[in-house]
């Protein structure tokens, strides 16, 4: 039996905490299913969060960003080889990348961009899927939207930071919240056109800068926090996608009388729901990769810890759950 190392979560006296071990190399379980041997991950918020529940089995391998390369092919394979140097976020319910070794499908799988490292790489799927989907899939954004003013809420964390980027291609005008200077700072280099402070009214902000309302807003921290602000803030007939839950219900009669859409962004969903457009997701990547190495997209990456072991992920942890995180942390190199 070949085996791989592996940072498992386990629970001891109702506590969790991380594990360095030995477990069997997973044998592919589907014919669309790719080994990848896993060279970079990145940790994520919503790995901190599922760190705190509870284990049904006796362990869980958390990770959902990786880059890596193919090692076996299902026998329905058809986009990938052995060899190839591949980059994904994976599937939910099954284990992450916080292993040697993880099985991945396809569809949700594409070749990194060649001018990036692993460790670089590594940092894009989960944020760079997430950032992609509000915009397009969410909030639909096209080429007739070209000039008109997107607020991206909290946009130094790792989904804003690319949020910005894509929205400036897009032709939008950015408008971004940050409170400290290096996030004003990293936000401005990102591309942000405006910096708004969102430890103040959102709206008292707009005004400062001669803007009253916007048709799109995207939401990446705590939703019920601002729900009365967006609400006050959103055109008539616009858009808001949110990606975090407030923990509270919003109300959604504040937005009947201006006929706005409001939608999540979960981008686990198409993987979770086995949907029919499940493939869209390594062709976006596709696509992202594409950006990066044309030189149209900037590296998220502020943090690189070597190796991936438990104690590393546990400081990553701590780094990440802190909510002050600027960009993107990876951890690379077992």
């Amino acid at each position: 039996m070949k085996t791989m190392k592996a940072v498992v979560l386990r629970e001891t006296n109702q506590e969790n905490h991380f594990e360095d071990g030995l477990l069997a190399v997973p044998e592919l379980q589907n014919p669309k299913d790719v080994l990848i041997e896993v060279k970079a991950v990145s940790v994520n918020p919503i790995d901190t969060k599922t760190a705190k529940q509870k284990i049904d089995n006796d362990y869980r391998i958390l990770g959902w960003d990786g880059a890596g390369i193919v090692k076996e092919t299902g026998a329905e394979v058809t986009s990938f080889k052995i060899g190839d140097e591949v980059f994904y976020a994976g599937d939910f319910s099954r284990a992450g990348s916080n292993s040697q070794y993880q099985l991945v499908d396809e569809r949700l799988i594409a070749k990194k961009p060649k001018n990036l490292s692993f460790e670089e790489s590594g940092a894009i799927p989960l944020t760079g899927l997430t950032a992609w989907e509000s915009l397009y899939d969410r909030l639909g954004i096209s080429e007739a939207d070209k000039g008109k003013q997107i607020l991206i809420i909290n946009g130094a964390g790792g989904v804003g930071s690319i949020a910005i980027q894509l929205a400036k291609k897009a032709g939008l005008q950015v408008i971004t919240t940050a409170s400290r200077e290096e996030t004003m700072t990293w936000v401005q280099n990102m591309g942000a056109d405006f910096v708004i402070n969102h430890r103040n009214a959102l709206s008292d902000e707009l005004e400062k800068i001669g803007i009253r309302e916007v048709p799109y807003i995207l939401c990446l921290y705590n939703t019920s926090m601002y729900w009365q602000e967006i609400a006050k803030i959103i055109q008539p007939q616009g858009k808001i996608c949110s990606i975090v839950d407030g923990g509270s219900p919003v109300d959604l009669d504040l937005l009947k009388n201006k006929s706005v859409t409001f939608s999540w962004e979960f981008m686990f969903t198409r993987s979770l729901y086995q949907t029919a457009d499940m493939s869209r997701q390594g062709e976006i990547l596709k696509q992202l990769a594409e950006l990066y190495d044309s030189h149209e997209l900037e590296s998220t990456v502020t943090e690189s810890i070597q190796p991936i072991n438990a104690e590393n992920l546990e400081k990553a942890h701590q780094l990440v759950g802190r909510g002050k995180m600027v960009g993107k942390l990876v951890l690379s190199g077992w």
